[in-house]
Order: structure tokens, then C-alpha cells, then sequence
């Protein structure tokens, strides 16, 4: 069964919170498959991963640049995995039915929308039922992530 660990964003935004936990991922050899919500959010997400940090950039591509095989990142809208990820991560709400097929699953969601806390709890019932290993993640008052379930 897959890995899935909730990570509900409240002291800091998408844009923050991603690039360490693609880091993360990396740094433990894993591939990674994001799956946006929109075609500017992949843009939004490229642009930010070459410049999120002064020193330092992910490797990273979408469809516009190809060669996904290439890529330790990949960012997309399709439920895909062209670079063979080993690590989905899941944005914007978006759902994947192939959560299975990976070793980890992170579900990013905004706990500053009531509709995407009300979301997150259907995909941890769905994802319960199915016998996949949960975890839920927050963060803290100096913005680390602690292990709440």
C-alpha cells in the first residue's frame, strides 16, 4: 500500500511549503509527479521552482519542456507518470486514480478554505477504506511540520 501523508497548509502558502517537501522527496531519491490544478498553475510552479531560493533550484520539467524521463520533477494537470516517479503529489484538490502505483502520496491542501479541508477529508476516508497508510501533517507555531495522526 501507499505511504499518504496530509499536509494541511496553514501558516504558509503552496508556493512555500512545496519546494522543501520536492527537496525532501529528492534528497530520499525519489521522483516526483505534481499534479496542478490548471496549465498556469504548472506555469506558476516552473517558474517558482528555478527561483523559489537564491542558491538553489529543483530540477525539474513540464510538457512544455519534455524529455519527462529527464526530469526528477515532473508537473503536470494529467493523472500521469511519464518520468517514473516514485512520489505523487497532489495539488489544487486534484486527485489522481493511480495513488497505488506509488511508494509515497502527498496531499497538499489549503486549510484556509473551508472546501479543500472538507475535500482533503473525503480523499482520508476514501484512502482509509482502501487500506493505504495515513498520515496528517501541520504545521507549527515556528512553521515546522509535527505529525498530528
Amino acid at each position: 500500500m501507499t505511504e499518504i501523508r496530509f499536509y494541511h497548509l496553514t501558516r504558509m502558502p503552496l508556493e512555500r511549503a512545496l519546494p522543501a517537501l520536492l527537496e525532501r522527496a529528492l534528497g530520499a531519491g525519489m521522483r516526483s509527479v505534481v499534479i496542478a490544478g490548471s496549465e498556469e498553475r504548472v506555469e506558476a510552479l516552473n517558474q517558482l521552482l528555478w527561483t523559489y531560493e537564491e542558491r538553489s533550484f529543483l530540477p525539474h520539467g513540464s510538457k512544455r519542456d519534455g524529455r519527462p524521463e529527464r526530469q526528477p520533477v515532473w508537473l503536470t494537470t494529467e493523472d500521469e507518470n511519464p518520468n517514473g516517479a516514485t512520489c505523487l503529489v497532489l495539488t489544487d484538490g486534484a486527485v489522481s486514480g493511480r495513488v497505488g502505483e506509488y511508494r509515497r502520496c502527498l496531499d497538499l491542501f489549503d486549510g484556509q478554505d473551508p472546501a479543500a479541508v472538507e475535500a482533503a477529508r473525503g480523499r482520508w476516508k476514501t484512502w482509509k477504506d482502501a487500506g493505504h497508510e495515513l498520515s496528517y501533517w501541520q504545521q507549527d507555531d515556528s512553521g515546522r511540520w509535527q505529525q498530528k495522526a
